[in-house]
């Protein structure tokens, strides 16, 4: 375990910044999400903090030690990549011990650390096969047990699940989460997924255009965004976001603009907004609703998320008055982006 520093930390490319003066603190056997869009500077901190990248500026300190200027092997970090970068020429033993070769370790070491974390990852059958053989997920597993073998103080992970189906992948996120966990070892996660995010994170680090927008929870961030890219950026739909002449912008989740009856039993204040509606997506589980707000509202597009359990029955090309609770709306200075509160 080992605690993680980037202080002021900087990187620039063709006279612009990717990385712009970061402070981040990445706690014992925490695991930290960088989330963000393309570009937004996270595997840039990421390589910074590996090694890979020589910063402009700033520092990054593991467990109070500087090792800005160290080699990416005196860190005692272990890095899977997104193409897993296995050597496809060695069996899947080989590549897992690779790391453990270099350092000149003997062989009955070698094998022993080697069968232990094929083990962990229940690849322990497939040991003599190349990865040509391999399925992507065992492929996957195959990089996490090389780094692993190593017990380095800090994993450092890029999109490492990006190149699974999309079954695979929640079923990899749960794997992922149970050996952090397991090996208590301190995690940085790159991802541009934010369902990745919000189901393994213990904190969210929310980038864009190198600099962190919000640093907290996934509940905090999902809850309380600290402006509009946040809001519009975590959510599936985003947050619909209103913006009213001379007044803060009103934010409020799809999940939460509903029709009255879905309030029926409710006592706490209401808004009430007039909805046009456009289109209809049934997905199963809930509906998707998008549509306008009308007139006394400006014409601003918005998405309603109706779940299964209300019964309403609804068409396009209709108007309907939906509402949403007080406590769930939220403000937004017009001018800054960032967040207000609960209340204008």
């Amino acid at each position: 375990m080992a605690i993680v520093e980037t202080r002021a930390l900087t990187k620039r490319f063709d006279g612009s910044n990717a990385v712009d003066g970061i402070d981040l603190t990445v706690g014992e056997a925490e695991f930290l999400v960088l989330l963000g869009p393309s570009g937004s500077g996270k595997t840039t901190l990421l390589r910074m903090i590996a090694g890979l990248e020589i910063p402009t500026s700033g520092d990054i300190l593991v467990d109070g030690r500087n090792v800005t200027n160290l080699s990416p092997g005196a860190r005692n970090m272990a890095m899977v990549f997104q193409s897993y970068a296995l050597y496809p020429h060695l069996s899947v033993f080989r590549n897992i011990a690779f790391p453990l070769q270099a350092q000149h370790m003997r062989k009955d070491e070698i094998a022993q650390k080697v069968n232990w974390a094929a083990n962990m990852f229940g690849i322990g059958q497939l040991l003599q096969r190349k990865p040509r053989q391999l399925s992507g997920g065992e492929r996957q597993r195959v990089a996490l047990a090389r780094a692993v073998v190593r017990e380095p103080a800090v994993f450092l992970l890029d999109e490492p699940l990006s190149n699974l189906d999309a079954k695979l992948r929640i079923a990899a996120r749960d794997e992922l989460q149970q050996f952090q966990r397991r090996l208590a070892t301190t995690t940085i996660y790159v991802t541009h997924d934010q369902i990745e995010a919000l189901g393994l994170g213990d904190r969210i680090a929310i980038l864009d255009h190198g600099a962190i927008h919000q640093l907290g929870t996934p509940r905090q961030v999902y809850e309380e965004p600290a402006d509009t890219f946040v809001a519009t950026f975590i959510g599936a739909p985003p947050m619909n976001l209103v913006e009213r002449e001379g007044q803060p912008i009103m934010g409020f989740r799809p999940e939460h603009f509903l029709p009255p009856q879905a309030y029926a039993s409710a006592s706490e204040p209401l808004q009430t907004l007039p909805f046009h509606i456009t289109r209809i997506e049934n997905l199963g589980s809930d509906r998707l609703l998008y549509g306008t707000l009308a007139s006394p509202m400006p014409a601003v597009k918005v998405i309603s998320r109706i779940p299964g359990t209300v019964d309403a029955t609804l068409s396009a090309d209709e108007d309907h008055s939906f509402v949403v609770r007080q406590r769930d709306l939220h403000y937004f200075d017009p001018k800054t982006g960032l967040r207000i509160g609960r209340q204008p």
